[in-house]
């Protein structure tokens, strides 16, 4: 039997209103006011990962016909909202290693 990595990524093909596909890892997921947001970056997809762009992005689940879709969140307050708290859980774990580190 083979070993599976500690880290096994999440990854999510997402489609942009243009029909392009793209690969994204689940970095993080919440529940807000009701609603459930996710956060995620670019899948690295070659070698050259440490140039990579690895801008968060964020979306929300919403139903369309009773199935789950992905949706970027329109509202710029909800998205300030959401984005501010993913920025901070994210502070959180990295002080959290910075703590161990010492």
């Amino acid at each position: 039997m083979s070993e599976m990595n500690e880290y096994t990524p999440e990854l999510f093909e997402l489609i942009d209103s243009d029909g392009n596909k793209k690969n994204f890892e689940l970095v993080d997921a919440a529940e807000l006011n009701g609603e459930q947001y996710y956060a995620m970056i670019p899948a690295i997809e070659d070698e050259d990962f440490l140039n990579a762009d690895c801008d968060i992005v964020i979306l929300k689940s919403v139903y369309e016909d009773d199935e789950e879709i992905l949706a970027s969140i329109d509202d710029d307050e909800e998205f300030m909202e959401v984005s501010e708290f993913f920025l901070r859980r994210m502070e959180e774990i990295m002080d959290m290693y910075d703590d161990e580190d010492e």
